[in-house]
């Protein structure tokens, strides 16, 4: 890395401290979710935010908008969305003055920084399509005409995993397009107390934003410069073979337990989610520790259970964690 970036890396790292403290003063704890989170908006990478209502997971979106500087949209998802709610439409106007009349394209709420897609488990799949192929290309098209959408683009969705009936579940291939999987969790006693406290009395806070979006771009490109020793590689994508049933890496309780692994995708989130995370903690190399840091949210969603492993409560949580157990190299886990 040059001086340049070693300079930017320090910086990110004193306003990281910065960053949580802003949004401290709205949202209580969920350090690991903010973190997470982050570590997706620095690898130009979405995110599924997955937790029962209640959580202030649109709360914690909209208050990262604001720390980063970022516009901010909402789409609560229904069955009734139809793509173009999403990505805009052509509508039919009239010049009051010569009586012509043409269509205007209108902008979708698409047309964002960051976009929080509420429930989107909530949608039918032509819709969630027209989200998901957006994400993927960076561009929406309607009729003959492509737009592109603004720099830099993130989509957090939401998903409640409590209320399934009448719902559409991601197909496993377009869960595949998220780089994290955050499971956002109920607070501690005493963050729930701090939440009550804060809800219930007067509130004073106000967000300053601690970066721009041309300062997020830049530190994308950081990320990806940072240098990942073929080891590590290694390491990451003997993780993501070893979720694999069929292949014969694979230890025996994933044979048992995993009806389908993590596909190549999940190797190259590893190895970026380590960058970020490097980063963020002020280093310029990503290690084992680093990969191993980001398994869960980058693997859960692509670790897919079998009735076995349902039926004896083991979660793609607890795979991952068993296969950390048995590939992680301790040495350089402490680096």
């Amino acid at each position: 890395m040059s001086y340049d970036d070693k300079a930017a890396v320090d910086q990110l790292h004193a306003v990281y401290g910065k960053l949580k403290e802003e949004i401290g003063q709205v949202i209580v704890g969920q350090e690991a979710v903010i973190e997470q989170v982050l570590m997706a908006v620095f690898c130009r990478g979405h995110a599924l935010l997955v937790g029962v209502p209640g959580l202030a997971k649109t709360m914690l979106v909209s208050t990262l908008a604001q720390a980063l500087d970022l516009s901010f949209r909402r789409i609560q998802f229904t069955p009734d969305l139809m793509p173009a709610d999403i990505t805009g439409t052509d509508v039919l106007e009239v010049d009051p003055e010569t009586g012509h009349r043409g269509f205007r394209f209108v902008d979708g709420p698409i047309f964002t920084h960051m976009l929080l897609a509420d429930e989107i488990n909530r949608t039918p799949p032509k819709t969630q399509a027209a989200l998901l192929e957006a994400m993927q290309e960076r561009h929406v098209t309607v009729g003959q005409r492509t737009m592109n959408l603004p720099n830099p683009f993130f989509v957090l969705a939401t998903q409640n995993p409590i209320e399934q009936e009448g719902t559409y579940p991601l197909p496993e291939a377009q869960l595949d397009r998220f780089l994290f999987n955050i499971v956002v969790d109920y607070p501690s006693e005493a963050e729930e107390r701090e939440i009550i406290r804060r809800v219930t009395g007067p509130s004073s806070a106000k967000i300053s934003p601690m970066m721009s979006a041309v300062d997020i771009i830049q530190l994308q490109e950081i990320v990806k410069r940072v240098p990942v020793g073929d080891h590590v590689i290694d390491f990451a994508a003997a993780l993501a073979r070893a979720t694999r049933p069929k292949e014969k890496e694979a230890p025996d309780f994933v044979k048992d337990m995993v009806a389908w692994g993590a596909g190549p995708r999940a190797g190259i989130g590893l190895i970026s989610a380590a960058k970020a995370h490097a980063v963020l903690r002020g280093r310029f190399h990503a290690t084992t520790k680093d990969v191993a840091e980001v398994a869960t949210p980058v693997l859960r969603h692509r670790v897919l259970t079998t009735f076995n492993a349902e039926a004896a409560g083991v979660t793609s949580d607890e795979i991952i964690r068993r296969l950390l157990d048995k590939l992680a190299p301790r040495e350089d886990l402490m680096v």
